[in-house]
């Protein structure tokens, strides 16, 4: 490993154990193994599937912050068919958009859950006219193409008798009050995970809901050695009171890069998670530039749709999905087993280097052509060549002196015919491991 690549690892772990877990018992060297795969993963399919797609309303919140009522929300119940829910083209889209990983609500904060559970009759299986379970003929599909799966879990239960209720629920209790009854919904809630992790053994578990309850009052501590006991490969979102392995910023895109050694950008593809009255449409080329960003940033992207009641997905999306798959299909090579590229002010765009640091790929948004500039790179430049097309472009160097140390900037000249019409990606090849000059010019 070169000493480059050293000093990346080191920042990497300092940030980590100064991060967000850094009050956890979790060791880093613990995790580092299992959590390779998300690492390389780079982009995952997140899937809000609900009762709240039959009117199309909000999931959950929208009782929650009193758009309607509980009892109005659970009529949805009535509504909800799945009578076209097809787990083997949802699997199939999935693969297309070269996801390495999918993340399915098993139970949003509603309480419904999507799969038969045994601890109460609030179920797709049992409470819908779909009486279907949506998670095992999912995950069977997902794994005959060999992409991980993944469970979304709400900690809270909104609906749950024994719920000490939410924020704006005027019959909310406290648990010192009533610990017993605490006690039996803490049973009810690490009943369901047991389930799930028994039945279905996900890769990933997707907590939410957590800032509503202590580690201590959660025992997050005690789901996490349920969850490992069953399935000591599985990894865990950051979302459990400090007892998860990666960190998850929600919807807005963080401007610098995030202090932990793994995370994940969870965003939808309109405005909303669920299947909603919502045009608001992000464009391919808005996805694809966001999910680069994450790349470079050493993150992944999980990126969300929202199905109908019926179990068909949007056109919207499927096209959306469908374009980011083709993208990556030609510029794979640059995203995915890749690394966090340059720091920032050597190139103004994003970047990833291959594990070995003797490749660097630079992302050029929208239309970017004529001469691009890449500064402190010490490294002689073997060949730059355009991922997808293989079309070799020329490069200069401009301001080498030969008596300072200081490198010169490496110029290149993209023409336009070589773009791509989102995000056209340079391949520059290095003689050797990369090294940067990281001064402030002159002769230091």
């Amino acid at each position: 490993m070169n000493r480059f690549s050293k000093l990346i690892l080191c920042s990497l772990f300092v940030s980590f154990v100064s991060g967000a877990f850094s009050q956890s018992k979790i060791k880093p060297e613990e995790i580092q193994e299992k959590m390779q795969w998300f690492a390389d993963a780079k982009l995952g399919i997140f899937i809000h599937a609900g009762i709240y797609a039959v009117d199309g309303i909000d999931e959950s919140w929208s009782f929650y912050n009193k758009k309607i009522s509980h009892a109005d929300y659970m009529k949805q119940l009535k509504g909800f068919t799945l009578k076209n829910f097809d787990p083997a083209y949802w699997a199939d889209l999935i693969k297309e958009s070269g996801a390495r990983y999918s993340v399915i609500t098993t139970k949003h904060h509603d309480g419904v859950a999507m799969y038969d559970t045994k601890l109460n009759n609030l179920s797709s299986v049992k409470a819908t006219p779909a009486k279907r379970d949506m998670i095992k003929p999912f995950f069977e599909e997902l794994r005959k193409r060999d992409i991980k799966c993944g469970a979304y879990f709400s900690l809270i239960d909104w609906t749950d008798k024994d719920y000490p209720g939410f924020l704006k629920d005027s019959s909310k209790y406290k648990i010192v009050d009533d610990y017993e009854r605490w006690n039996r919904f803490r049973s009810f809630f690490q009943g369901q995970i047991k389930e799930i992790n028994s039945l279905f053994k996900p890769d990933l578990w997707w907590f939410d809901g957590d800032w509503e309850h202590s580690a201590e009052e959660w025992e997050s501590q005690k789901v996490r050695q349920i969850i490992l006991s069953g399935n000591p490969k599985a990894i865990i979102n950051g979302r459990l009171q400090g007892y998860g392995d990666y960190e998850t910023p929600e919807q807005n895109f963080p401007v610098s890069k995030p202090k932990y050694n793994w995370w994940e950008l969870c965003m939808t593809t309109n405005d909303n998670w669920g299947f909603h009255h919502d045009v608001n449409w992000k464009t391919p080329y808005e996805v694809i530039t966001i999910f680069v960003d994450a790349v470079a940033n050493g993150g992944n992207l999980l990126l969300d749709m929202g199905p109908k009641e019926d179990g068909t997905i949007p056109e919207e999306q499927v096209h959306v999905l469908k374009e980011l798959g083709a993208w990556n299909k030609k510029h794979g090579e640059a995203i995915f087993n890749t690394v966090a590229g340059l720091p920032q002010g050597h190139f103004y765009g994003p970047s990833t280097m291959t594990k070995d640091s003797t490749s660097v790929y630079l992302f050029l948004h929208g239309k970017t052509h004529g001469q691009v500039m890449v500064k402190g790179l010490t490294n002689k430049v073997q060949d730059i060549t355009v991922v997808g097309n293989g079309a070799k472009l020329q490069h200069k160097i401009v301001g080498k002196i030969s008596w300072s140390p200081v490198p010169g900037l490496v110029y290149i000249d993209v023409p336009e015919n070589v773009l791509d019409k989102y995000v056209t990606v340079l391949k520059m090849k290095l003689s050797k491991p990369i090294k940067l000059y990281r001064g402030h010019g002159g002769l230091n």
